[in-house]
């Protein structure tokens, strides 16, 4: 089959792999239709090298029809349409029956201390072959899978795969108020999809970036912008003026280490790139390699006993986080990658009753497989109003 390979910093290829084929009882196989390309996957694609090998397949965000069902698979049959959500788990566990799968007991990555696997994801979530491929291994098939009508495109249900429940726990997690503000950092994909959910519930929405495309996405859905180009080092004084002087009741950074922040931390993050393998490895995991600008706004932003809700990743573990402010201002934070299954529910009659957060036409771009390269430095440059891209393969 045709698939999207990790071949290095910032290179990716279209490459011949061999087909999944049924390895436990507990597999399926689906041919996949959709599959998105994610602001995480860029992380690989810039930054996190180190936990990759030549040849990995990317791609965590697929829908498709199932080809094929292990033994021990209940539920799912040859020609259901699914859409698989981005982390493996086997749905019957401690922590996934306490709506948890992204920490299930049965399938965690344990050799490298993380929760459960993701799709296309690095060693360290499991070095699972991913989605950006015409075919696709799904293990655990039995739970990892969400089933959805024929009929609407597929546009209509793929962001079930992480976009759409990202999103929604990030709003979730921010806890905010009824009649409440909710800033949203950052306005790719999640910040986006986080922004229309808030509006959806009725808060006050503002969003913050500095691409215009995005800000002026952001204007068309009717919520309100702050250009940070135009705020810069004044951000928290704009927000203030918006608030009554307050701060946000509630802040989503859904930036991570994408941000723009410390030289210093970029410097480490450039260079642990060209480091072997075996040394940048445990530099990226306990050293601090992040760039912190999006969070350090975020508790600048909240008023005083207020919620901050990361969604954006990070990945160091020694960062200066600045406990004394967050700790005199009383703020909660919340984070987390998202647990998919828990917020299906919730989620899917919004997709099947109407188009309210305006799924339909929620991508900028849209290519055969065969385009994934140049549609992975587009969207990593930013390049013509590239938002969201899906993949056809």
């Amino acid at each position: 089959m045709k698939a999207v390979t990790w071949q290095g910093k910032r290179k990716v290829s279209v490459d011949e792999v061999p087909d999944p084929r049924i390895e436990q009882p507990t597999d399926a196989v689906v041919r996949i239709t959709s599959t998105g390309v994610c602001g995480s996957d860029l992380h690989l694609y810039e930054v996190l090298g180190p936990f990759m090998d030549r040849g990995d397949v990317l791609g965590h965000e697929p829908m498709g029809i199932v080809e094929e069902v292990g033994s021990a698979v209940s539920g799912l049959s040859v020609g259901d349409r699914v859409v698989i959500p981005f982390q493996i788990a086997c749905g019957t566990c401690w922590m996934c029956t306490r709506g948890l799968p992204t920490q299930c007991e049965v399938t965690q990555t344990r050799d490298q201390g993380t929760g459960a696997p993701i799709f296309g994801y690095s060693k360290l979530y499991g070095q699972v072959p991913g989605g950006q491929a015409e075919l696709l291994r799904v293990p655990q098939a039995q739970f990892t899978h969400v089933k959805v009508p024929h009929g609407p495109a597929d546009e209509r249900f793929v962001y079930l795969s992480d976009v759409l429940p990202t999103a929604w726990q990030a709003v979730a997690y921010a806890d905010v108020p009824d009649g409440g503000t909710l800033v949203v950092l950052g306005l790719g994909p999640i910040g986006d999809m986080a922004c229309r959910i808030g509006q959806h519930r009725g808060y006050r929405v503002i969003g913050v970036d500095l691409v215009p495309e995005r800000l002026q996405r952001g204007r068309d859905r009717g919520y309100e912008v702050v250009d940070l180009a135009a705020a810069g080092n004044d951000l928290g004084e704009v927000v203030r003026g918006m608030t009554d002087g307050r701060g946000a009741d509630s802040v989503v950074d859904a930036v991570g280490m994408e941000a723009h922040g410390s030289p210093v931390t970029t410097v480490v993050q450039q260079a642990a790139g060209l480091l072997p393998d075996v040394l940048a490895k445990p530099l990226f995991k306990s050293a601090g390699v992040d760039r912190l600008g999006a969070i350090y706004s975020a508790i600048d932003l909240v008023r005083r006993g207020g919620t901050i809700s990361l969604s954006g990743v990070y990945g160091g573990a020694a960062d200066p986080m600045p406990l004394l402010t967050m700790f005199d201002k009383q703020i909660t934070l919340r984070m987390g990658q998202a647990n998919v299954k828990r917020w299906v529910p919730e989620i899917l009659p919004l997709l099947t009753d109407g188009d309210p957060l305006g799924v339909d036409t929620f991508h900028t771009h849209a290519a055969p497989l065969a385009e994934a390269p140049q549609m992975y430095e587009r969207f990593q440059k930013k390049q013509d109003g590239c938002v969201k891209v899906l993949l056809k393969p």
